[in-house]
């Protein structure tokens, strides 16, 4: 039997790195800024640069960063001044960045952000881990909530913010800084890194196509759920079930299959446009209790019921778990609503990427009336490639022939990735599925179009990721609209 929350509040060594300074490059990046944050917590001194300060791009985060013991550098290799300083970066960054260069030059030592976070995350002594091919920072964010209120003081990693620890001192809180003892932490597959952890809990939401083969995502989760004291998985998914052997231990969730260990009575489901309740089995204990949760869609009651079942598995009640959960505020850019106009058109902000996101959110939509318009923007040419069909499928099989998805090229901020294949391939295909689907190319081009087409009683979904401007985008169409 796995170790119990209860049992491990007694000290750690959290000295292996020695309090060195660490500089991060790509400091305002969804994955950089919380580590940043924790790192910042545990008493490293930390300085950064990005692409993003240099180019004036959202700047209320930099002043943030600036005024909260971060310091800033252009991206030019003027932060890396000492052999004492780690550099943490994407494997992805090249050596002709500055930072890089100037790193080798000095004899730096370079971490990952996988390296660094699985670091923290390994010398805890309970942890949680959130991996699957979607839901991660929802159910991150939903266990977060659930260990505060339980006292816990967890501290957290996620890649979005999470509402519930926004405040007036810190309005990024996509890290919650507390007992380091106690780490929650969603990891990442798309890079391999999901091997660098050994969580005492492992949730294992989903296995399905996104970055790599389905072949490698079988090995990276089997090797997961194996190392964890603990696995919790979701018995809906059939390729995450075909994994539950690889653990030693494992606690079920399900909507779906009556005979999980945390599902829900079938006949208790109520859905609204911006919510869900249910009543929920405790199969282990033949309890049953309700759940209300203040967001929508049948993907969230699964998100709700996984972190249900994985702090359950740590000793928590799971019916004290699901009444924490009916004061979750969810995360942003996670269906985010930015406002209803006067004429009832409704604007949502949606971190929506992969085939499954994107499939979870328009099925959200489509659960109520209303024509829905889809704008997508492709966070990546590579992912483009990647999963270009499976996109094309979830975009012609989600929508009715009266919605309309519009998609604008994909990001690109510099670097050698091959763009020859792009959005346009992927709007003609939709079209051959007899959906209705438009590429225009610039993405301000885009919401011209999107308000050119909106009408009483539209819903308008702003869907993608890697671009933080995407929530401003959002924001200006709705203030057009109204």
């Amino acid at each position: 039997m796995q170790a119990n929350i209860h049992d491990c509040m007694t000290g750690i060594d959290a000295s292996a790195l020695e309090g060195r300074p660490f500089f991060f490059c790509g400091i305002g990046g969804s994955g950089m800024l919380p580590l940043a944050q924790i790192a910042l917590g545990m008493g490293h001194a930390v300085g950064g640069s990005d692409r993003s300060y240099d180019q004036g791009r959202t700047p209320e985060k930099f002043e943030w960063l600036a005024s909260h013991g971060f310091t800033l550098f252009p991206q030019d290799g003027s932060g890396i001044s000492s052999p004492d300083q780690i550099l943490i970066a994407s494997a992805a960054v090249e050596d002709t960045v500055p930072e890089v260069a100037r790193a080798k030059e000095l004899g730096c030592e370079r971490l990952s952000r996988a390296e660094l976070l699985s670091t923290f995350f390994n010398q805890a002594g309970y942890s949680i881990a959130v991996g699957g091919t979607s839901g991660k920072s929802t159910v991150t964010g939903m266990i977060a909530w659930i260990l505060s209120e339980a006292h816990f003081d967890p501290t957290v990693m996620n890649g979005a913010v999470m509402k519930n620890f926004v405040s007036a001192g810190n309005p990024f809180a996509s890290a919650r800084v507390g007992n380091p003892r106690i780490f929650v932490s969603e990891v990442d597959e798309s890079d391999g890194s999901i091997a660098l952890y050994r969580p005492s809990v492992a949730v294992l939401l989903n296995v399905s196509l996104d970055h790599k083969s389905i072949e490698e995502l079988r090995r990276l989760f089997g090797d997961y759920v194996h190392a964890a004291g603990c696995a919790v998985i979701n018995f809906d998914n059939e390729e995450a079930r075909f994994l539950g052997p690889r653990a030693d231990e494992v606690v079920s969730f399900a909507i779906k299959d009556p005979s999980a260990d945390i599902t829900v009575e079938p006949d208790s489901i109520e859905q609204s446009a911006f919510g869900i309740r249910a009543a929920v089995i405790d199969n282990r204990s033949r309890e049953m209790f309700p759940l209300t949760l203040p967001m929508p869609g049948l993907h969230n009651l699964s998100n709700a019921l996984a972190a249900i079942a994985a702090v359950s598995a740590a000793g928590i009640e799971a019916k004290s778990a699901a009444y924490a959960l009916g004061s979750f505020k969810g995360l942003a850019r996670r269906f985010d609503l930015v406002g209803t106009t006067a004429s009832g058109i409704t604007v949502i902000d949606d971190f929506g990427h992969n085939p499954e996101k994107c499939a979870a959110t328009l099925r959200t939509l489509k659960a109520t009336e209303g024509r829905v318009i889809a704008f997508f923007q492709p966070h990546g040419y590579g992912p483009l490639r990647q999963m270009g069909d499976e996109l094309t499928e979830t975009f012609a099989r989600e929508l009715g022939p009266d919605d309309i998805t519009i998609m604008c090229d994909p990001v690109y901020f510099g670097g050698t990735v091959d763009r020859s294949e792009g959005t346009e391939r992927i709007i003609n295909l939709i079209r051959q599925h007899g959906a209705s689907a438009e590429h225009v190319p610039e993405r301000e081009a885009c919401g011209d179009r999107i308000i050119e087409l909106a009408r009483p009683g539209d819903r308008i979904a702003i869907m993608g990721a890697r671009d933080d401007t995407l929530s401003t985008f959002a924001t200006s169409i709705f203030e057009r609209l109204g």
